[in-house]
C-alpha cells in the first residue's frame, strides 16, 4: 500500500464509514501452490467490541474457495471513486500529475461457517441491500425448498480483521489555492471526478483548519 502520512485520516470512524459505503470488495488470497486468487463479493461489516468482521458468501468448488480453504490469510480491498489530477491545475506547474483515490485494505483470517451461519448471512445481506421490508426477494419470503437448494451451491464465511490500512489520496499535500482549483477543475469532468471533487470539498476544513 502507498503509505504516506499526508494521505491518512486520524478519524477511524471515517475509515469504517468508507467501508460501509463501498461494500463490494476484491477479496485476495494465495493458493497452496502460491498462486494469487481474487474474487469480488459484497460484504457486511460488523463491529464486535474492538474487533471488525467481514461477512459474505461465495460459490463452492471455485479456485478462490479452494485457496481460502488451504490458506485462510486474506486481503479485502475496498475501493471508491478515483480520477486523474493534472499538474497544470497546481500553482507550481513543475510538478508531476497524479491520481486521486480512496481505498481501505483489510487483512484478516477467513473462517468458513456452517449452514446456520450461511442462512443468517444471506438473510442479512438481502435485507441490507434490498432496503425494503416488503420486498418479495427477502430470504424469509422465499420458498424453503428454493433457499435450501440455493444454499447447497454456496458457503458462508467471516473474516476477523487483524490489520486495517487506508489511503485517502485527495491532494492534501497541495497548497490551499491549488486544492481549490483542483476541485473546480474536477467539477467539469466525469461523474467519478465530480464525486472526488465533492469529497475534497467536504474534507477541506480538515486539510486547512482555520
Amino acid at each position: 500500500m502507498y503509505n504516506v502520512p499526508h494521505f491518512k485520516t486520524s478519524d477511524s470512524d471515517e475509515v469504517i464509514a468508507f467501508m460501509h459505503a463501498h461494500p463490494f470488495i476484491m477479496l485476495c488470497g494465495v493458493s497452496e501452490n502460491n498462486t494469487p486468487v481474487v474474487t469480488h463479493v459484497p460484504v457486511l461489516i460488523e463491529q464486535r467490541g474492538d474487533k471488525i468482521y467481514l461477512l459474505a458468501h461465495v460459490m463452492r468448488k471455485q479456485d478462490h474457495t479452494k485457496a481460502f480453504e488451504a490458506n485462510p490469510n486474506v486481503l479485502a480491498v475496498f475501493s471508491g471513486a478515483h480520477t486523474y489530477i493534472s499538474a497544470s491545475w497546481y500553482g507550481n506547474k513543475q510538478s508531476a500529475s497524479t491520481w486521486n483515490y480512496q481505498t481501505v485494505h483489510a487483512r484478516g483470517i477467513l473462517k468458513f461457517l456452517d449452514d446456520d451461519g450461511l442462512l443468517n448471512i444471506i438473510t442479512k445481506l438481502t435485507e441490507t441491500f434490498e432496503q425494503n421490508p416488503a420486498s418479495p426477494s427477502l430470504v424469509h419470503k422465499m420458498e424453503e425448498a428454493y433457499v435450501s437448494s440455493m444454499m447447497k451451491a454456496i458457503v458462508a464465511f467471516e473474516i476477523e480483521v487483524t490489520d486495517l490500512q487506508h489511503v485517502f489520496k485527495l491532494s492534501q499535500n497541495r497548497d490551499e489555492k491549488s486544492y481549490e482549483n483542483i476541485i473546480e477543475q474536477l467539477g467539469s469532468k466525469d461523474s467519478e471526478a465530480k464525486e472526488i471533487a465533492e469529497i475534497m470539498r467536504k474534507r477541506k476544513s480538515k486539510v486547512y483548519p482555520s
